[in-house]
């Protein structure tokens, strides 16, 4: 079993445990904490749970807030540490498929009764250093197994978003699932469509940014979720890709694989554009003199934005993932490109996100990584120690012009564009010799002249 002894957070808890125990409660560690340090698994946030009501929690420590008083959730507050104190409870009826109508304390009994799955329904008293196990989690962990607390219908029914909590940790711990708690889930899996966006979107994050992320996509379409909640995901299932490119298989293997090749703990927007990165191949799929998707990315850019904003991404995320799906064939012309462009597209905000999803496209694939290497010694030279050196200011404005003589219009613009691609060419260094250029190029009537 392992635990941080020097981890602020674990002392903090500890310490609430401490003082509910002198005040004559009953107090101990609960939950994830519990499960991980018994899977050998460092942790961050340690929950208490007592039989002391909220108001008592409340009394006994100087500073608390309370964010759940009606559940029976008060934070203490101890320096820069927040501990959440949980009230042992039963729950009510559920009647939206996410919270129960009313709560009543108990017993930590009956409190492990009410939680989602055993490996989640473990208590720790970190006084006597003894696990409290009143559901079978502790055999469940060691036999590697993801059971729910009693009927597993009765628990997908309370809140439907543990039928995506089931995926999450039966990947994240290489876990089986027994098969009472898998029945129930495949049969159930239409009642996701009962879940708000907004948590769905903060449960498919936690899936793909955490461990084994291409099993959780297959878990996903085996057990009936992906189509309810990715339905433009699982449309890639059986769409054949050219052999010579694509030797792994379909769509939907290649997307499963190229989440496998994401770095560890990637981003949200780098793991959801993973995700989406090839949805617009299935409408685009066409045999000529071989098969091809053309446009896809394109197709899939629009995609994705729509998807995002079904799921209530912020717009910032939805730029982001929106760009990573639009860019990723670009890499397939980078040695090519004009050095203007290149050095456009190696500039792009946040382009360690867009090389990180090359590589793993690649990978998940014909595993040529020629584009890759090319992309980062590029980046490395237009750099030139500096981030601002790689993508500079423009040598002119079009005030520049203006006061030059050049009258107003459309044409101010070409003539700005073309100074900009000649300077990301190297061709022009200076404002001077920016100026003298377009004098070359593009000379004023005699009479338009300005002094």
């Amino acid at each position: 079993m392992y635990w941080d002894l020097n981890s602020p957070v674990l002392q903090s808890a500890r310490r609430v445990v401490e003082r509910l125990r002198e005040a004559g409660y009953e107090a101990c560690w609960v939950g994830g904490c519990v499960r991980d340090a018994l899977l050998g698994l460092p942790g961050s946030d340690v929950d208490v749970a007592t039989d002391a009501p909220p108001d008592r929690v409340q009394a006994l420590f100087p500073h608390t807030v309370p964010v759940g008083v009606s559940f029976g959730v008060v934070l203490v507050v101890e320096g820069n540490v927040r501990t959440e104190v949980a009230t042992f409870r039963q729950d009510g009826q559920y009647l939206d498929a996410r919270r129960p109508e009313s709560v009543t304390f108990g017993s930590a009994r009956q409190d492990a009764q009410r939680r989602d799955f055993t490996l989640n329904a473990l208590f720790y008293d970190p006084i006597e250093e003894q696990v409290r196990d009143f559901v079978g989690g502790q055999a469940d962990l060691e036999a590697r197994v993801l059971r729910t607390v009693g009927d597993p219908r009765a628990r997908f029914h309370e809140d439907a978003l543990r039928l995506l909590r089931a995926v999450r940790f039966t990947a994240r711990f290489d876990l089986t699932i027994e098969p009472a708690t898998d029945e129930a889930l495949r049969e159930m899996a239409p009642r996701i469509q009962l879940v708000s966006a907004e948590r769905i979107r903060d449960e498919l994050v936690k899936i793909f940014t955490g461990p084994h992320p291409g099993t959780a996509l297959r878990l996903l379409d085996a057990c009936g979720l992906l189509s309810f909640v990715l339905p433009e995901v699982a449309a890639g299932k059986g769409v054949a890709q050219p052999p010579n490119y694509h030797p792994e298989g379909d769509v939907f293997e290649h997307t499963a694989l190229t989440l496998e090749f994401l770095p560890e703990r990637p981003s949200a927007t780098l793991a959801i554009a993973a995700l989406l990165h090839d949805i617009g191949k299935p409408p685009t799929y066409q045999v000529q003199d071989r098969i091809r998707f053309p446009l896809h990315a394109q197709e899939g850019a629009e995609m994705a934005r729509a998807v995002c904003r079904r799921l209530k991404f912020s717009n910032a995320e939805r730029k982001q993932i929106v760009s990573l799906v639009a860019n990723h064939m670009r890499f397939i012309d980078v040695q090519n490109m004009r050095r203007s462009r290149l050095r456009r597209f190696v500039a792009e905000e946040r382009f360690d996100e867009h090389l990180a999803l090359h590589y793993a496209d690649c990978m998940s694939s014909n595993r040529n990584l020629d584009n890759h290497a090319f992309c980062v010694e590029a980046r490395a030279e237009f750099a030139s120690h500096t981030p601002e050196a790689a993508l500079p200011p423009p040598l002119l404005s079009g005030y520049d012009l203006l006061t030059r003589g050049y009258p107003e219009g459309p044409h101010l613009g070409d003539i700005l564009r073309a100074v900009r691609e000649a300077q990301l060419d190297d061709t022009l260094r200076t404002r001077e010799e920016a100026l003298d250029w377009v004098a070359k190029h593009w000379p004023l009537e005699p009479g338009e002249k300005t002094s």
